[in-house]
């Protein structure tokens, strides 16, 4: 029998064959389709490809958008949410599995934007951005205002429109795109870029601020939705007004806003007061406070006039006055006369006091005391410079070379008497020096090998002169010598128990030991 196996008239195909043509069914099959479903495990890597799943109740499709796709659509796929997608079914041969190539994604209906989006409110309310104590009041009068909106809409006209007519001011327009995938990120940068600006820059930073947009579907304002701009409008430091669509259209940055206007145009009515009812305002204000000033000059001028009336004339404080002066002035006089009476009396009692013979008189005693005064000081000068001399003389005595040379044989009878006590002292340090320095000399006598050697002890060491203290550590044939107290004996080893060595080399010379500083050689 013949071992070949049976012959089949099925066709073989190689791996890459079979999937290339179930891709071919597949494309050609599904070319176009649209399919509903919800999302689920929403993926965007670097690449800027987006995968995500769809599934119903009973099946899940694996769904996959290119970057240049992505970059077109007005609408992301969120978690969670219901769309319905177009594109083309096709396979991926390296897992062996099918996916839809998306071209277009739309949401399944307004039911699921505005679940969405009231899921996303629920949640940034939960964080805090919608809290009422966060908003800020709204200037005044603006210097600045900064706009976000398109430069090409009629929602900037209009607002430049109305605030001309109310209250010209300086407007900066930050131009976005109100619509679409960049709707989202343009708006976010312009709220945190007027924010940036430097007080004292050279751009002057707005004091306001208005994000502007018309109305339109829901998926038409959905940039308005997305928790970056959200985010942004809660951030800001600078009061914002939303006026995103018509007064019906509610959007999420319409919370997180300062103020939500109906549209853009009631944006401007509230950001600038009517320019005409602010004058007549302040002409009103001016002429109050005018027509009280008058009320208040009349008032005081009335008081001052009450007040005036129960004061005393002039004439009527000054008569007493000029009484008192009269009357002051017919005193001084008699009191000059009076005073002149006394001062001459005075004198005239005095004048004998002062006639020449008292004078003289005077001078004569002051001449007698100050002559006293003279031979007082001579005398006491005389005395003083008697005991300075006998001070001196005592001193002189002292300084005689008599009296230099005793002190000097003194001091030398003193020295003398050292001297005889040095000797003897310096004799006896001596002595004991001898006796210690004798004692250590007999202390080493008696430590030295040299006195063991002496009395018939020998000293056995080794060719490299080391002691040999068993005789296991020398061989036979080992070369030693014995070392008495006359000299050294070379011998050779008869019978050794250690193990054969290997022959050293001859040491190298070296120099005889020193002795230590005792005068006696190491035993080892």
């Amino acid at each position: 029998m013949s071992n070949e196996p049976p012959r089949t008239n099925a066709a073989e195909y190689t791996v890459s064959e079979i999937s290339q043509a179930v891709k071919r069914t597949m494309e050609d099959t599904f070319g176009f389709v649209r399919v509903r479903g919800e999302v689920s495990k929403v993926a965007r890597p670097g690449s800027g490809h987006v995968y995500f799943d769809l599934k119903d109740e009973r099946a899940v499709l694996a769904a996959v958008a290119w970057k240049g796709t992505v970059g077109r659509w007005r609408f992301q796929p969120e978690q969670g949410l219901e769309v319905i997608v177009t594109g083309r079914m096709t396979t991926f041969p390296g897992q062996s599995k099918y996916q839809i190539v998306v071209d277009n994604v739309e949401p399944a209906g307004v039911g699921a934007l505005m679940a969405l989006i009231e899921e996303r409110r629920k949640k940034l309310l939960a964080e805090g951005l919608f809290d009422p104590a966060r908003k800020q009041e709204l200037p005044y009068l603006p210097q600045v205002i900064g706009v976000i909106t398109s430069p090409t809409g009629a929602v900037i006209r209009d607002i430049l429109h109305r605030l001309d007519d109310r209250f010209p001011t300086h407007v900066m327009v930050w131009p976005v795109r109100v619509q679409g995938e960049n709707c989202a990120p343009e708006v976010t940068a312009a709220i945190e870029g007027f924010n940036a600006l430097p007080l004292d820059g050279p751009m002057p930073r707005p004091d306001l601020l208005i994000v502007a947009r018309g109305g339109g579907s829901i998926e038409d304002l959905w940039g308005f939705n997305e928790e970056s701009v959200v985010r942004a409008a809660a951030a800001s430091n600078i009061p914002l007004i939303s006026a995103v669509g018509h007064e019906t259209d509610i959007t999420l940055i319409d919370y997180a806003a300062d103020k939500r206007a109906p549209t853009p145009t009631g944006a401007a009515e509230m950001a600038v007061p009517v320019r005409g009812e602010l004058i007549a305002y302040v002409d009103d204000l001016g002429q109050r406070v005018r027509n009280a000033e008058r009320r208040l000059i009349g008032g005081n001028r009335d008081r001052f006039r009450a007040v005036s009336a129960g004061l005393p004339r002039p004439a009527e404080l000054l008569n007493q006055a000029r009484q008192r002066q009269d009357l002051a002035a017919m005193r001084l006089t008699s009191g000059l006369v009076s005073l002149a009476r006394a001062k001459r009396a005075g004198f005239d009692g005095i004048a004998p006091r002062l006639s020449r013979g008292a004078l003289v008189r005077r001078l004569s005693a002051d001449a007698d005391r100050l002559g006293n005064a003279g031979e007082r000081l001579a005398a006491g000068r005389g005395q003083h410079l008697r005991a300075l001399r006998r001070e001196l003389d005592s001193v002189g005595n002292r300084l005689l070379p008599v009296s230099l040379k005793h002190r000097i044989a003194d001091r030398q009878d003193r020295l003398d008497r050292t001297a005889e006590r040095l000797v003897p002292g310096f004799g006896r340090r001596l002595e004991k020096a001898a006796s210690r320095l004798d004692a250590v000399g007999k202390l080493l006598d008696a430590l030295s090998y040299k006195a063991v050697l002496e009395r018939g002890f020998a000293l056995v060491l080794d060719e490299d002169e080391r002691l040999v203290r068993s005789a296991s550590g020398v061989e036979t044939g080992q070369p030693l010598a014995v070392r008495l107290a006359d000299g050294d004996i070379q011998v050779r080893v008869e019978n050794g128990d250690a193990p054969k060595r290997k022959p050293k080399k001859a040491p190298a010379k070296t120099s005889p030991k020193k002795p230590g500083p005792t005068g006696q050689e190491s035993l080892f």
